[in-house]
């Protein structure tokens, strides 16, 4: 090894770069590499380096002092990944930049309020060493959230660039809406509706996802809290059209998504669409003989009218869990229905009106009434199973039909079905954002454009924890299990008198090599 000093001119000023450089050789070919920027280390300490690689030696033990620095291992490796999805590029260089990619990695690492995040957790991170970023406090990733709300559209513009370079080869696009309730009634967007999280009487805000076909996200947009569904799917067509330029289409949602509206708008742009029908209208077009019950199989059946393609499936598991799920609901009012009789038995005050109502309001609760009839004679109850009602319900237990206009040229049914099937990508996302590993809830941030901030930044978040997931989830072990293990990479550090040395260790654990290996990640010598 030798120190090498590189001169470069420019405008009459002379700059130095100092490169510590390693001889190898490669065939019958002697070549140099370079393994540590030496340019900004001090004087004395570069000459006891030079007098090192003589022989000689830097500084006295005494002299050095040894101590473990700040976590750096999570913050390199969510940089890089950053950089390879685009996003880093997307968000520029300011100290807005700065900040956001800060609170990206934050949602990874640390998963708590940024009070948290900036005065506990940032003290344990290398964050001036990684990300050039100091001096900042919780009111500065507040603030953040306005500048990233701002700047949305242009920062998942310049991603979607990044990572689809010919927007014309890209034409499935995933789309599903969630809901995410909210602690207190001050949000701005906050409001009353279907609550997916099973919270009543929670105010709650709408979150649309829209994905590629690889599942990773697009766009993601926040509406009130009473949005409904259906209403969310036009603001992503124009997103696609004239924010992104895509000329073909095949939008991807669910039943309750694209209704007629949707597919009408879809059709008029001369896109295509995969979707489902509800059960109903199954129902009406086994009626009109559009498709016959005997269609549905365990092999995907294809029926075409008007134009329309519908793919026929029955799933046999799905088929026995509804029936033993409906089969539970009827034990369980059974259940009910005894000890209603036993508690009117042993109070005689108890009324028979008060029983009937608790079995009607749980009936209803289950959505089982019209499976049973429940009578009353003197002070017991009695109730009967209407097996001819759950043999008709039955027959479609399983079946689902997709609906497509995607011409067969371009799809089979075999297709059609599969696309369908990724919607599972966008609810894995959901998952991941909400439940799983982010956990966007509870939202600290009352405003608009905060609220919008937040979201944006969980759905960058989910980018990096997807990338990394989709390279290292052949190691046989949890999401959270990688990014604890490169959270606990630090660098060393060396005082030599009084002047700080940082450096990455040369030795990793077994777990934290292979995770590194997976991402084609190398560590760099310093921060």
């Amino acid at each position: 090894m030798f120190i090498k000093t590189y001169k470069k001119y420019n405008g009459g000023k002379i700059y130095k770069s100092i490169f510590l450089v390693e001889s190898y050789r490669e065939n019958d070919t002697v070549k140099h590499r370079h393994l540590a920027n030496l340019t900004r280390l001090p004087k004395n300490l570069l000459d006891g380096l030079k007098g090192m690689l003589k022989g000689g030696k830097i500084v006295s033990d005494e002299e050095m002092v040894f101590t473990q620095g700040k976590s750096c291992g999570g913050l390199i490796v969510i940089r890089e990944v950053c950089k390879r999805l685009g996003i880093l590029q997307a968000i520029g260089k300011s100290r807005q930049a700065q900040l956001a990619l800060l609170q990206i990695t934050a949602r990874v690492l640390c998963r708590r309020s940024r009070l948290y995040a900036a005065t506990q957790w940032a003290h344990q991170q290398a964050i001036e060493e990684v990300f050039g970023l100091e001096n900042f406090t919780e009111d500065s990733l507040y603030a953040n959230l306005d500048f990233l709300s701002e700047n949305q559209e242009k920062i998942e513009e310049k991603v979607f660039k990044f990572r689809c370079h010919d927007k014309k080869m890209r034409t499935i696009y995933l789309y599903d809406v969630t809901s995410s309730y909210l602690e207190g009634k001050q949000n701005e967007l906050g409001a009353f509706g279907y609550n997916r999280d099973g919270k009543r009487g929670k105010m709650q805000i709408v979150i649309g996802l829209l994905c590629d076909e690889e599942g990773y996200p697009v766009s993601v947009q926040v509406f009130e809290g009473n949005t409904q569904d259906v209403r969310t799917v036009a603001d992503q067509l124009r997103k696609l059209s004239k924010r992104f330029g895509v000329e073909q289409v095949v939008f991807v949602g669910d039943r309750g998504m694209l209704k007629s509206a949707s597919i009408n708008e879809i059709t008029k742009m001369n896109w295509c669409y995969i979707t489902a029908i509800t059960k109903p209208q199954i129902e009406k077009l086994i009626t009109q003989n559009v498709f016959q019950l005997e269609l549905f199989t365990d092999e995907l059946m294809e029926v075409k009218h008007d134009d329309i393609r519908y793919v026929l499936h029955r799933n046999p598991l799905r088929a026995m869990e509804i029936s033993q799920t409906r089969q539970q609901k009827i034990e369980a009012i059974k259940k009910l229905v005894q000890q209603k009789n036993q508690y009117l038995a042993t109070h005689r005050k108890a009324t028979v009106t008060a029983a009937l109502k608790a079995i009607q309001e749980k009936k209803a609760q289950l959505k089982i009434g019209q499976y049973l009839k429940t009578e009353s004679r003197q002070r017991t109850l009695s109730f009967e199973i209407l097996q001819e009602q759950i043999n008709e319900d039955a027959r479609l237990d399983g079946c689902y039909v997709i609906k497509s206009n995607v011409s067969e040229e371009l799809a089979t049914a075999q297709t059609l079905h599969d696309r369908y099937k990724d919607l599972t990508k966008v609810e894995q996302a959901f998952r991941t954002m909400k439940q799983a590993y982010e956990e966007i809830r509870p939202i600290y941030v009352r405003k608009e454009k905060r609220t919008r901030g937040h979201v944006f930044v969980c759905m960058l978040a989910y980018m990096v924890i997807k990338y990394v997931w989709e390279h290292c989830k052949g190691m046989g072990i949890n999401q959270t299990n990688i990014f604890e293990w490169l959270d606990n990479i630090h660098y060393i550090q060396y005082d030599v008198k009084n002047v700080p040395i940082k450096t990455l260790p040369k030795k990793l654990t077994e777990e934290q090599t292979r995770v590194l290996q997976q991402l084609n990640i190398k560590m760099p010598t310093y921060v």
